[in-house]
């Protein structure tokens, strides 16, 4: 699984990267089933605008996003729905 952090208008720090990181463990069950996972953290005028791409090995691809005031609470809020969405992917795939 191959695991990338960009910033847009955002210089990504070493504190982000490891946060990522020590959030990273929430989705282990299922790494072995993901290509690479793409985050992007993008500086507005009103906070954060935190997206992540991930791209299963069955050629499907999940682009999700938050904005938020504060950027490691926009974290969680992505991990949350990252986590949710991955289980309905999985899901999906175990059906067929």
């Amino acid at each position: 699984m191959n695991i990338e952090v960009r910033g847009v208008h955002y210089l990504i720090t070493d504190r982000d990267k490891s946060y990522i990181n020590k959030k990273l463990h929430r989705i282990d069950y299922i790494k072995d089933n993901i290509i690479d996972i793409i985050f992007t953290i993008a500086k507005e005028k009103k906070g954060f605008k935190v997206e992540v791409t991930i791209n299963f090995k069955w050629r499907k691809q999940a682009h999700l996003h938050v904005n938020d005031f504060d950027l490691f609470e926009g974290i969680d809020k992505l991990f949350n729905k990252m986590e949710v969405k991955i289980s309905r992917e999985k899901g999906k795939v175990q059906e067929h």
